[in-house]
């Protein structure tokens, strides 16, 4: 149906700017910053700021595409609970209220009276309109029924570095190490039968500052993988002779060592799983191995969907070495997001428990797969 990949943007976009809102306006970026442990702690409730934000960037996203496509409601998932839960057990759940005065009252029963300033604010930029200026996306219709699919919504991926907002972090061969640019809003979609991913949105909030204004300004990226349709707001990159890779700076010394003997120069490490994606994608690294269950579905949907337009994937990265070690024929099989593991509670349910490998080019895809 045509209007849910401009709705998916526009969701991201307007997510984005809660994002830059929550650094711009000093009575938003003083509650972010704070450090809320013991008797600081806001005593109302159990979370603090930081939680709100990714709360009510989710809950904006999830309100505006079940808005306009009904269909969607029930199915539209995310990383974060909307539930405010007290110290006496009463509970706020954050949502999109019908007026901005409406979410703001809401707002203030999380943050308190005295934050008057910072709920208007915040309400202000949930309740306001976007408007796509991108022709491009007017002519596209990627064949997909919002009926026949589901939603993954990272609201703000790399939240820690989110919240340290360190802006001078020097790129090492084109990738942030860390700070602020590695904030991203990923929103994907999944068809619900097959749990493969079809549609994909990445937004960096953090992209550039103006040079006049020295406000943030940001960009987006999306990707179509449905059926034979491959369409993508990037080109695929041009393949390197011997990959290049990026890792988590978690990643023990083993995989280190045998992705170095690849021939690409050593692992270049940055923040955020979706970032790392997203490098793959640009074609600032070939491959992005992580060889923990330290990510979920709603950290690769939208990047792997994208992938998967540019002609590549993401797979789990044990099933792939398994399937090696047997002697299988034919790519592994890619992660899906329509079920939830078996035998685990909470988020668990939904960890890439195999750790994974996010590639473009599939040649680069077997090189990691012998290295390691």
């Amino acid at each position: 149906m045509a209007g849910l990949l401009q709705a998916l943007v526009a969701v991201s976009q307007k997510a984005a700017e809660v994002a830059r809102l929550c650094r711009a306006e000093e009575p938003l970026f003083r509650l972010l910053v704070a450090e809320k442990t013991g008797p600081d702690r806001n005593a109302r409730f159990l979370q603090d700021f930081k939680t709100l934000a990714d709360v009510l960037i989710q809950e904006l996203i999830k309100h505006d595409l079940g808005t306009q496509f009904p269909e969607l409601r029930g199915h539209i998932h995310g990383e974060e609970s909307s539930e405010f839960r007290d110290a006496e057990g009463g509970t706020v759940t954050v949502r999109v209220c019908a007026t901005p005065g409406d979410t703001a009252a809401l707002l203030l029963a999380v943050l308190g009276p005295e934050q008057t300033r910072a709920a208007e604010l915040l309400a202000e930029a949930v309740h306001q309109e976007v408007t796509l200026e991108d022709t491009e996306l007017d002519g596209i219709d990627p064949g997909v029924s919002p009926g026949d699919v589901g939603i993954w919504i990272d609201p703000i991926d790399s939240t820690n570095e989110f919240i340290g907002g360190r802006e001078d972090v020097a790129a090492v061969d084109g990738i942030a190490p860390g700070g602020l640019r590695s904030a991203l809003v990923l929103v994907g979609a999944f068809d619900r039968h097959t749990g493969v991913p079809v549609l994909g949105v990445i937004n960096e909030p953090f992209f550039q500052r103006d040079p006049q204004t020295r406000r943030w300004q940001g960009r987006y990226h999306w990707g179509v993988a449905h059926g034979d349709t491959r369409l993508c707001s990037l080109s695929p990159p041009a393949p390197r002779p011997c990959p290049r890779v990026v890792l988590s700076r978690a990643e023990g010394p083993a995989v280190r060592g045998a992705l170095g003997s690849l021939g690409g120069g050593p692992p270049l490490l940055a923040a955020g799983a979706g970032y790392k994606l997203l490098c793959v994608a640009l074609g600032l690294a070939d491959a992005f191995v992580l060889s923990q269950a330290t990510t979920f579905a709603w950290d690769s949907c939208a990047p792997h969907a994208i992938l998967r337009a540019l002609g590549g994937g993401v797979v789990a990265l044990e099933g792939a070495l398994r399937a090696r070690r047997e002697g299988g024929s034919g790519e592994p099989p890619e992660l899906l997001y329509h079920r939830p593991q078996a035998g685990r509670e909470g988020p668990e349910r939904w960890a890439n428990r195999g750790g994974l490998v996010a590639f473009v080019h599939p040649q680069h895809l077997r090189a990691v797969l012998a290295a390691l």
